[in-house]
Parts: structure tokens; sequence; C-alpha cells
């Protein structure tokens, strides 16, 4: 998946091994897939990773769904 155009994220080679993070944090994006496949909610996940907003995972969420056809995030 592109994520270079979702503004909620970033990447640097220099900072864990250059994998996806929640924009101005050490959060990979697959710490959030992760945590909802394991039925964490946003809620709390924002809570359990501080730095990462509810906007930033709403935008990664939809940017997700856009990408693979899915539907809107709610």
């Amino acid at each position: 998946m592109n994520w270079a155009d979702c503004s909620a994220v970033e990447r640097d080679t220099q900072r864990l091994s250059g994998v996806w993070l929640f924009r101005g944090t050490r959060v990979p994006l697959a710490a959030l897939f992760e945590n909802l496949h394991d039925d964490v909610s946003l809620s709390e996940f924002v809570e359990l990773f501080p730095g990462v907003t509810t906007e930033q995972a709403r935008l990664v969420l939809e940017h997700a769904a856009r990408s693979t056809g899915g539907a809107r995030i709610p």
C-alpha cells in the first residue's frame, strides 16, 4: 500500500528501519491494524499509544479503505 500521500504518516530510513510511522511518533502503522484485529477499539488504541491522535488513526483507516476499495470509516 502506498502511504506517501497520507498526511498522518511518515517514514524515515533512520528510524525503526524505515517502516511507516504515525507522524511525530515512533508508533508503526502496523500497531493500529494489529490492535484492531485484537478487538481493541480506536479510542483504546489512542490511549495505549500516546502521541497518536484519533484524527491520525482515522486518516490512516480511511486511506487504507480507499486504497483497498473499502468503505469510508464512520
